[in-house]
């Protein structure tokens, strides 16, 4: 099959990629280059430089590669700037979602999987949260995917378009070859790591007064690897179907504990210091995957904690600097 991955050259987007080639898939990436590393495009997926915002440019790819699915990771993320500036967020990743989708159902593609975000839930009534959980988006970049998820859900009515939103938790970790570089870094793992490198002094740590076991926030951390294997099962399945998966763990582990974990792996005392809390930050966010677990056989492959961290450590190790040389 084809696949048409944007974003392919982020985080999540290369890593996804990295594994549907493994697996014998054929892969386009479409991605600006203004977030993601063209070091992390797999060098077997053909690569097409472009803007989502432009619809010509995102419907030429379909027309000259013959694409047959697609996966949309491309889009603005930052959970704290999109409340800085929600026109960027509600508006850009919905416009430029809407545009590939136009550019899809045009040329008869009927697959597509949508990296969404736990950030639907900004107020949980339950923990582990599940699919059955209330959508109360966190912010306007949470509120631009809950948008682009209704809107799938009427090209699946309308067009037969076939879906699968997913629902990440706190992506982490690496693979031997691809791993986090976002700048700026505002991930807890790599930022962890950093100090662990001696390119910063020390760990920020916003409050230490929640009501958890020693006082810091508490996180559902996912392998990207398991995410990726997510995807691949997810896109497999569309046949049967439409639906929505929460993707995590299903544990969780305080800010304290991963700089603790990241500690043993590296050696380093990486100093942590406790400071006021963050506005907006629940105590406590843990996935429930029982659905994707029980309908796909899904199954993480690296659900503990020292295995994340070891694995991005790893990574940090051999690309001190990133993907840059």
């Amino acid at each position: 099959m084809k696949i048409l991955v944007t974003g392919g050259a982020g985080y999540i987007g290369s890593v996804v990629s990295e594994h549907l080639i493994q697996s014998g898939e054929e892969v386009v990436v479409f991605d600006n280059l203004s977030q993601g590393h063209m070091e992390a495009v797999h060098p077997r997926a053909a690569f097409v430089r472009g803007d989502l915002a432009d619809f010509a440019a995102i419907d030429r790819v379909f027309e000259e590669h013959s694409v047959e699915a697609v996966m949309h990771f491309a889009s603005n993320t930052l959970v704290g700037e999109s409340v800085q500036f929600p026109l960027k967020y509600v508006g850009d990743n919905v416009t430029n979602g809407l545009n590939l989708l136009r550019a899809a159902i045009g040329h008869g593609v009927k697959r597509f999987i949508l990296s969404s975000t736990a950030n639907l839930f900004d107020q949980p009534e339950r923990m582990p949260i599940d699919e059955a959980e209330r959508i109360v988006p966190g912010s306007p970049y949470g509120e631009s995917k809950y948008i682009l998820e209704r809107i799938l859900s009427w090209f699946d009515r309308l067009e037969g378009l076939r879906y699968a939103a997913l629902r990440y938790f706190n992506a982490a970790g690496a693979t031997s070859h691809r791993g986090e570089d976002h700048l700026p870094e505002s991930h807890l793992i790599p930022i962890v790591l950093q100090v662990a490198l001696g390119q910063r002094e020390k760990v920020q740590v916003f409050g230490g007064d929640y009501p958890t076991a020693d006082g810091t926030c508490v996180r559902d951390y996912i392998h990207v690897a398991d995410l990726a294997q997510a995807h691949i099962l997810a896109l497999g399945d569309l046949d049967r179907g439409s639906r929505v998966y929460n993707l995590g763990n299903g544990n969780g582990f305080s800010v304290l504990q991963v700089v603790q974990t990241a500690r043993e792996v590296t050696g380093h005392p990486i100093p942590a210091v406790i400071g006021p809390r963050r506005p907006g930050d629940p105590a406590v966010l843990i996935a429930s995957s029982e659905r994707i677990r029980s309908e796909l056989g899904w199954a993480p492959k690296y659900p503990k904690l020292r295995d994340i961290v070891q694995t991005a450590w790893e990574w940090h190790r051999s690309h001190p600097n990133g993907y840059c040389k």
